[in-house]
């Protein structure tokens, strides 16, 4: 499947929140809502995040943007393993993802969950998604979305956008932005992890509002259409 199929949204139908929420109970939590944002490395997501709180704040909505992996005690070894200064077991890694998960929902600092039950609409810079993807690449993609479930079903995303951008695209960002590569920013691993993003929505399409964009364009007109898909649950 091409890259223009996928951003004219022939892969997945945009869901709607009371489609999910009959298919597997809706695990979106309180008043506010939570959009986690995904991509292959360099995909843009930081800047599409920024955009995306402008919105909301020019509307008076009150919102939160975050990330994974965090900084938080778990976050730090990550960080210190994607950055090749610790040596670990891939799947040592997958699990350390979901700790470092599971505390960003749930602390009661910056937690996903208070922050929600709250009214506070929080946008974080990839999700379990990310896990789907980068670790699925070396193990059975299916124990990691069993890893991920009990933070899948303490908050689901109202909705999932996937910014889709070509892996030399995206390592050529890279390159411009940072002074260092991590651990999976090379052609090869990019290319993989892209197909496995694609093959966690298929796997997951009944249970989740997935919206697939085209990264390639300029960070405006990516701006325009994330919001064009996202308003309507602003309303």
């Amino acid at each position: 499947m091409t890259m223009k199929n996928i951003a004219a949204g022939d892969v997945l139908a945009e869901r709607t929140t009371k489609e999910i929420a009959e298919a597997e109970g809706t695990a979106q939590m309180g008043k506010g809502k939570f959009i986690a944002l995904e991509g292959i490395d360099g995909s843009g997501k930081s800047t599409q995040i920024q955009y995306l709180a402008e919105r909301l704040k020019e509307r008076e909505i009150r919102c939160y943007t975050t990330f994974e992996p965090t900084y938080s005690p778990i976050g730090a070894v990550i960080h210190q393993i994607l950055s090749g200064r610790v040596k670990t077991d891939n799947r040592a890694l997958a699990a350390l993802f979901v700790a470092d998960r599971m505390d960003h929902l749930l602390n009661e600092v910056n937690g996903i969950a208070p922050m929600l039950e709250e009214g506070i609409t929080v946008i974080s810079d990839r999700y379990y998604f990310s896990s789907y993807a980068y670790h699925g690449v070396d193990m059975p993609m299916d124990w990691v979305i069993s890893a991920n479930s009990q933070c899948r079903d303490i908050v689901r995303p109202l909705a999932t956008v996937f910014i889709d951008v070509e892996p030399d695209t995206a390592l050529e960002r890279i390159a411009k932005n940072r002074f260092h590569k991590e651990l999976f920013e090379k052609k090869s691993r990019l290319i993989q992890v892209r197909e496995k993003y694609l093959e966690a929505f298929e796997k997951q399409k009944d249970l989740e509002n997935i919206i697939i964009v085209d990264g390639n364009r300029p960070p405006e007109a990516i701006a325009e259409e994330i919001w064009g898909r996202l308003e309507k649950y602003f309303l």
